[in-house]
């Protein structure tokens, strides 16, 4: 309990004084915002702080920062340290550099923000890299509640032959369709801040009875085996870097936030919100990622006879397993999301926490598609002006994402196939951004603090690379030269991002 009480301390006071820095490197000033002098009633629309502050929490933070920490937290504790950390210097610093940037060049949109940092070929491989990611965010976030709705909300078998799965991801369908053609306001802005409140009020009863019940939990100076599960020989055997930043990925640095920070851009009332909206709301997944971590380790510590989870290793590698009827069941990652509310929380307090988690991915998947249509639509220069127009660019993007859903609900390894390229994917959208980042400032006069961009751009280059480069559905080589390849790769990155800014400041001065 004492290393994660370290990690929350590292998490708020760094975030704190990070933050500010942050801001202050960028100088947000009282210029009118996008959403006053491009208002159009649909996507640039004023709104205030409070309301724009949940509206992106619930954009950011999809099943990202509960998925990931339940499988990260295998690791070990080190997880309540890595994920803080990474959080305030990597995570955060991103979504509020994205969002203040695409603010201040006029509520542009990612495709817009890399083409203005880098050349039109990079350009280009960014626009299709990030519309194949947000498809697929779009996909495996209608995939997730789903399921997560029928079988623990419900109580549904939840597989491709039950028509109530069908029904139910209709449902979610349908709304997604709605909320990506409607103005911003009509929906998203409405019913955002109400989930919001869910959201935020789960995690804090969660953490509240960890303290409450006095749950075990292993420290980075104990031993690391808890409820016949030895953390140390998992840590060892799974190479912590690159897995582990893959796998835990929305709690520390997400990609796919510098889409949704930019729909925001265009939502902000007055640039001095940024550091609430964008920076704050980064911290808060953040602690949403490390109770669903520290939950879990809680559930692994009850063990399976006193209601909690076991670890095995299975022919597919290690795997939770619950007591079901009397007999020990392998579940899923989604199946502990039931397992950690209501232990904790009782059967009422349970219910509520999982509609919360219900309702983070579908926060999500619905502004992915939305940011699918406004990057495809930006980029073709294709009017979005009427509903109709907004209508004929959704309707044959939702056909294929149902076609692929269709796919990956009767394939045993389809929906397994999908999160894995959408992780790697996810992680490799943000040396794009960070990337950008750092030219930025230094094209602005500000290249003494372009380390702090460069810090997650050189450490996500080796990792996304290293983990394409030994995965499994990767490139299947052995990690040594895996490791070789992605530091190549990572200086090859730097450079060009070097000589890009220098070439353009040459240009501009």
């Amino acid at each position: 309990m004492t290393t994660l009480i370290i990690g929350l301390l590292i998490l708020i006071v760094g975030g704190a004084l990070y933050g500010r820095l942050c801001e202050k490197v960028f100088g947000p000033d009282d210029r009118k915002t996008p959403a006053y002098t491009k208002e159009d009633k649909v996507d640039y629309v004023p709104m205030n702080k409070w309301k724009n502050s949940l509206v992106n929490l619930l954009n950011i933070a999809g099943t990202g920062p509960i998925l990931g920490p339940i499988q990260g937290i295998l690791f070990g504790p080190i997880a309540f340290i890595t994920i803080p950390i990474g959080c305030v210097v990597g995570g955060a610093m991103h979504d509020y550099f994205s969002g203040m940037i695409c603010a201040r060049e006029g509520g542009i949109q990612m495709p817009e923000m890399i083409r203005r940092s880098h050349s039109k070929v990079v350009y280009w491989f960014f626009t299709v890299f990030i519309a194949l990611t947000l498809f697929l965010c779009g996909t495996v976030f209608i995939y997730t509640p789903g399921d997560i709705a029928a079988t623990q909300l419900f109580g549904f078998k939840g597989t491709a032959d039950d028509p109530s799965t069908w029904i139910i991801y209709g449902v979610i369908f349908i709304y997604y369709l709605i909320a990506t053609v409607l103005p911003i306001d009509k929906i998203i802005g409405k019913i955002y801040p109400i989930f919001g409140g869910v959201l935020i009020l789960s995690a804090i009863g969660i953490f509240i009875m960890l303290f409450v019940k006095g749950v075990p939990m292993v420290n980075l100076w104990d031993k690391w085996e808890l409820g016949g599960f030895d953390f140390a020989s998992y840590f060892e055997s799974q190479h912590f870097i690159p897995t582990f930043f893959v796998t835990v990925a929305c709690g520390i640095l997400s990609g796919f936030h510098s889409t949704q920070t930019a729909l925001i851009s265009r939502t902000i009332q007055s640039e001095k919100h940024g550091r609430m909206t964008f920076y704050n709301m980064m911290i808060l997944e953040g602690f949403i990622a490390l109770i669903w971590a520290a939950a879990t380790m809680a559930m692994i510590g009850y063990g399976a006879d006193k209601s909690g989870i076991t670890m095995q290793m299975t022919s597919e590698g290690w795997g939770y397993f619950q007591m079901i009827g009397g007999e020990l069941t392998r579940i899923s990652p989604t199946s502990v999301v039931g397992v950690v509310c209501k232990n904790l929380l009782g059967s009422f307090g349970g219910l509520i926490a999982v509609i919360g988690v219900i309702v983070l991915p579908i926060s999500t998947g619905d502004t992915a598609l939305r940011a699918l249509r406004l990057t495809i639509a930006e980029t073709f220069h294709i009017r979005q002006k009427s509903t109709l127009h907004r209508m004929m660019l959704a309707i044959p993007l939702f056909a294929a994402v149902a076609g692929l859903l269709i796919w990956a609900k009767n394939d045993a390894n389809g929906f397994n196939v999908i999160w894995r390229y959408f992780g790697w994917a996810n992680q490799t959208v943000s040396i794009f951004a960070t990337s950008a980042i750092m030219i930025y400032l230094i094209r602005h006069g500000k290249a003494k603090f372009s380390w702090m961009p460069a810090i997650p751009l050189i450490f996500y280059s080796f990792v996304t690379s290293a983990y394409i480069f030994s995965s499994p559905f990767g490139f299947k080589l052995n990690m040594d030269l895996s490791y070789i390849l992605a530091a190549v790769f990572t200086a090859s990155v730097l450079l060009v991002t070097i000589l890009r800014a220098r070439k353009l400041t040459d240009t501009k001065a």
